[in-house]
């Protein structure tokens, strides 16, 4: 028997659910474990994994149930808007993130380190304690900490991950019009370039950081440049993780036949998700290799 239509006028209000004091406490855990981790605490490396493995775990049976309340017909067009609007908040809570990084980078290159230089309201900072040193990006401060490193050229290997994450997009947006005309298998066909693209730009991304700390001695150490580069280019390689996860389930849930020309948000939430992951890379590029 068909499920019957969700009335327009009847908002869907779900069970209560276990799921988010679970995935409060799988986050408390993996803070935790991180923090103490970066402290080079024996135990904090172990319990990180354990919070990631449970805030997956989390994560896997909650969308189980939207999806499932989803597929079932229970969502009406308030629901939907409600569902874009999380969405938009979730992206502008990234944004926010990932400007607060670049907050710090600017922060750094345009005051701080004028100001340890001497310039400004820092000249007696830099007579009385580093006197001699000579402001130039990038460093690793007064102090070098993290001894003599060099930097990654911009125009090699974080290039062609540009190229590659310009792309991904391209191939995205060809799948959304393959799925709003109702061409199946083109969409699965795009989507999965698509998420190979995602995965590439990920091995690459490994690639470099090997590089940088087996040959170039650049590491998260390495004063100001170091924890600014590894912290900005390291939670964009996070994000394109979780947006490579999510673009492989929305590849399931195509070939499984979730979605319609009308009635696809899960698909579009993604792809909001990845077209951001695109333009902070292309600012991270500008801001962090080229200039």
């Amino acid at each position: 028997m068909a499920e019957p239509t969700p009335d327009a006028n009847v908002y869907y209000v779900p069970a209560q659910s276990r799921w988010p004091f679970a995935g409060s406490i799988a986050m408390l855990v993996t803070m935790v474990g991180v923090a103490s981790w970066l402290n080079d605490a024996a135990w904090g490396k172990w319990t990180f994994l354990v919070g990631v493995a449970m805030l997956v775990a989390t994560l896997f049976m909650w969308f189980g149930d939207v999806v499932r309340e989803s597929v079932a017909g229970r969502y009406n067009r308030q629901v939907d808007g409600s569902f874009r609007m999380g969405m938009v908040w979730f992206i502008f809570s990234e944004v926010m993130f990932f400007g607060a990084f670049f907050g710090a980078l600017f922060y750094t290159r345009t005051l701080g380190l004028p100001w340890l230089g001497g310039a400004g309201d820092g000249a007696m900072t830099n007579e009385l304690l580093w006197q001699g040193y000579s402001a130039a990006w990038p460093t690793n401060g007064p102090g070098a900490i993290g001894g003599p490193f060099q930097t990654i050229p911009a125009w090699g290997l974080p290039l062609f991950n540009t190229l590659i994450l310009l792309s991904s997009g391209v191939t995205l947006t060809i799948a959304h019009h393959a799925l709003k005309a109702g061409r199946r298998g083109a969409l699965l066909a795009w989507l999965a370039v698509t998420v190979v693209l995602g995965v590439a730009f990920l091995l690459l991304q490994g690639e470099e950081y090997l590089h940088a700390y087996r040959e170039l001695n650049l590491t998260l150490g390495s004063g100001i440049y170091g924890s600014t580069f590894f912290m900005l280019t390291g939670f964009h390689g996070a994000h394109v993780l979780l947006g490579t996860i999510m673009l492989a389930v929305m590849w399931a849930r195509a070939a499984k036949g979730h979605f319609t020309r009308d009635n696809h948000f899960a698909f579009e939430a993604a792809a909001w998700y990845w077209h951001f992951v695109d333009v902070v890379w292309l600012a991270l590029f500008l801001f962090v290799y080229v200039l």
